[in-house]
């Protein structure tokens, strides 16, 4: 009976993931990425996946009830993944200006990247208006944690970590560990 139920589970994550690239709308789409839970790409601007960039673990949560945004939003938006980056379940990835993600990136459960506000913070033109943006980049071989924010502006250099539940506000140097709302640095690495 093991086998017979997952291989089910197995079929039923494979009909996901195509159901999602049916979804998927993003026109300027450069790589392949290796797809364990469904990933939607959508937008106006370019998305590009460096070499085994992998989205979805089964040993997490949110495996078979969720899947990756990744929304390249404008025209002139960009999303560059590099090499060997790995995003566990349920992440969000939305760009209104770029989001340059380095290589050896491991993103942990429930993690989301906005280069924006979303809308713009003036209330006559929250629904029509631009919303604020800036550029993110997150460096080489960066441990980012379950249940993070990064928000737009900020660049987080090689090596460093970012502990669970995180919100990332400004710009963190290489070579740290750094927790909180907002996130501070709290140690350097060896």
């Amino acid at each position: 009976m093991g086998f017979i139920r997952k291989s089910i589970a197995l079929i039923l994550v494979k009909c996901r993931v195509l159901k999602y690239d049916v979804l998927s709308e993003c026109q300027n789409v450069n790589g392949k990425p290796q797809k364990n839970q469904p990933l939607l790409l959508t937008g106006n601007g370019k998305i590009s996946f460096g070499t085994n960039c992998k989205f979805g673990y089964k040993n997490s949560p949110f495996f078979y009830s969720f899947y990756t945004y990744v929304e390249a939003r404008t025209v002139d938006a960009e999303i560059i993944f590099g090499n060997n980056n790995h995003f566990n379940n349920n992440c969000r990835i939305e760009a209104n200006t770029k989001i340059e993600f380095g290589n050896d990136v491991l993103v942990g459960v429930n993690c989301s990247f906005l280069d924006n506000d979303g809308h713009n913070l003036e209330r006559d033109k929250r629904k029509s208006g631009v919303p604020n943006a800036a550029p993110i980049y997150i460096g080489n071989n960066v441990f980012i944690g379950d249940n993070v924010t990064i928000l737009k502006g900020v660049s987080i250099g090689d090596n460093s970590v970012i502990g669970n539940g995180s919100i990332v506000t400004k710009s963190i140097p290489s070579n740290v560990i750094a927790v909180g709302n907002p996130a501070t640095v709290i140690r350097e690495l060896n």
